[in-house]
C-alpha cells in the first residue's frame, strides 16, 4: 500500500496538480496582500477619501465578473493553460502598474487613474487563473474527482488570501506600496515559470452556441451557490460587526473559527461531493452552514457564537464543490472551463449584490437580523438541490 501511494505521489498528474495548486495559492497571496494596505496608500498616500478607495476596492471584482464568460471561453477554445498563462500576464502587469502609480504621486488624479488600470488588470487575472486551472485540473484528475478539485482549488485560494493579508501588512509598513507592486510582479512571474513546464491540455472543439447552452445548464447549480454563497459574505462582512456590538471578545475569532473549519472540511472529506454526487453533498452541508448561521443569531453568549462560526464553515466548505461538481456535469464535456465561470459569476453576483441587500436590512432591523436571514435564504438551496439530485445520475459509492 505505501509503495503504490508512493509511485501515485511521485505520478506527473500528481505532480502538475500540485503545480497548479501552487499557482493558485502564489496568485491568490499577493492578490491578498493589497487588500489591506491599498486603502493606506490610496487614503494616506494620495489623500482621497472613502469612495475612492471603495472603487478601487470593487474595480478588481467588478473586473473580474465581466471576464468570467471570456476566461472561460479562451479555456475551453485554446485549452486552460492559455488562460491560467494569460492571467499570470495580467497579474504581472498589474504588478508594474501599481509600481508605475507611484512615479506620479504628485499628480493625486494621475496615480489612482492608473492605480484603476491595474486593479482592473489583477481582476481579470484573477478569473482567468481560476477559471483555466479548475478546468485544468478536472481535465487531469478526471472526472471521478471534480468536486476534490473543485474544493482543493478554493481551499488554496482561501487560504492564500488569509496568509495574505497580514503579509501584504508587514510589506507596507516597512517598505510602503512599492513593495506590493513588487512582490505582484515577482510572484506572477515566478508562477508563470511554475506553470510553464506542465503539459497541455488539448481544447475539444466546441459545438454551436456553447454559451447558451452552458447558461441553460448551469442557471439551476449557479442559482443554488447564490442563495448558499450569501453564507460566506455575511460572515466576512458583518460577523465582526455583530460581536462587536453584542459585546463578546475577540471579535475576530468567528470568521478565523469561519475559516478554519471550512479549511478542515476539505481537507479531510473534499472527496465526499465524489462518493456523495455534487447535489445530495450540497443539500446536507447546507443544511450545516445554515444551522452554524442561525446558531449565531441565537446565540446568548460568545462562546455559542463562536460554534456557530465554526459550524457554518464546516457545511460552507462543500456547497460550493458540491453545485460545482452539478454545473460542470450538466454543461456540455467540451465547457467545463465556461460552465465554471458562469458558475463562479453567480457566486460573485451573490456577493455583489445580495450581501449590499442585507447590508440595507441590517440599517433598518439590526445585524442580528441578517443572520436569521442568511440562514434561510441559505435553505432555498435545499429544493434547487433535490431538483439537480432528480436530474442526475446516482454515484457509486466506494
Amino acid at each position: 500500500m505505501s509503495m503504490t501511494m508512493l509511485q501515485r505521489s511521485a505520478s506527473p498528474t500528481d505532480r502538475s496538480l500540485l503545480s497548479l495548486m501552487a499557482s493558485v495559492f502564489a496568485v491568490f497571496l499577493v492578490t491578498g496582500a493589497v487588500l489591506p494596505a491599498l486603502p493606506l496608500h490610496i487614503h494616506e498616500g494620495l489623500g482621497f477619501g472613502p469612495f475612492m478607495v471603495g472603487l478601487a476596492t470593487g474595480a478588481q471584482f467588478a473586473a473580474s465578473l465581466l471576464s468570467r464568460l471570456w476566461s472561460g471561453s479562451v479555456s475551453d477554445r485554446h485549452g486552460p493553460k492559455r488562460a491560467v498563462s494569460a492571467g499570470l500576464i495580467m497579474a504581472a502587469l498589474a504588478g508594474l502598474l501599481y509600481i508605475l502609480s507611484l512615479l506620479a504621486v504628485r499628480t493625486p488624479a494621475l496615480s489612482v487613474a492608473i492605480l484603476l488600470v491595474g486593479r482592473a488588470l489583477l481582476g481579470g487575472a484573477e478569473s482567468f487563473i481560476m477559471t483555466g486551472a479548475q478546468s485544468w485540473c478536472l481535465t487531469l484528475a478526471g472526472p471521478g474527482n471534480a468536486g476534490k478539485m473543485i474544493a482543493w482549488i478554493g481551499t488554496a485560494m482561501f487560504v492564500a488570501l488569509a496568509i495574505g493579508s497580514p503579509l501584504g501588512s508587514f510589506l507596507y509598513a516597512h517598505w510602503g506600496f512599492a513593495a506590493i507592486g513588487l512582490a505582484t510582479f515577482a510572484g506572477a512571474v515566478v508562477t508563470l515559470a511554475l506553470v510553464m513546464p506542465i503539459p497541455s491540455v488539448k481544447p475539444v472543439p466546441q459545438g454551436d452556441k456553447p454559451v447558451a447552452k452552458v447558461l441553460k445548464a448551469v442557471w439551476l447549480p449557479g442559482t443554488g451557490m447564490a442563495f448558499a454563497g450569501l453564507a460566506y459574505g455575511v460572515m466576512t462582512a458583518f460577523s465582526v460587526l455583530l460581536f462587536v456590538q453584542r459585546g463578546w471578545e475577540p471579535a475576530w475569532l468567528p470568521f478565523t473559527a469561519f475559516a478554519i473549519a471550512l479549511m478542515v472540511a476539505r481537507v479531510f472529506f473534499g472527496a465526499l461531493p465524489d462518493r456523495l454526487g455534487g447535489a445530495r453533498a450540497a443539500m446536507i452541508f447546507v443544511v450545516i452552514q445554515s444551522a452554524g448561521i442561525g446558531l449565531i443569531w441565537v446565540a446568548p453568549v460568545a462562546w455559542v457564537g463562536f460554534a456557530g462560526a465554526a459550524i457554518a464553515g464546516f457545511g460552507y466548505a462543500l456547497v460550493y464543490p458540491g453545485f460545482g461538481m452539478e454545473a460542470v456535469g450538466h454543461a456540455p464535456a467540451a465547457s467545463s472551463g465556461l460552465a465554471m465561470g458562469v458558475y463562479t459569476a453567480f457566486f460573485d453576483l451573490s456577493l455583489g449584490v445580495l450581501s449590499p441587500m442585507l447590508g440595507l436590512v441590517a440599517n433598518t432591523t439590526g445585524i442580528g437580523t441578517i443572520f436569521l436571514i442568511t440562514a434561510l435564504l441559505g435553505l432555498c438551496s435545499v429544493p434547487i438541490a433535490a431538483r439537480l439530485l432528480l436530474s442526475s445520475p446516482q454515484p457509486t459509492y466506494r
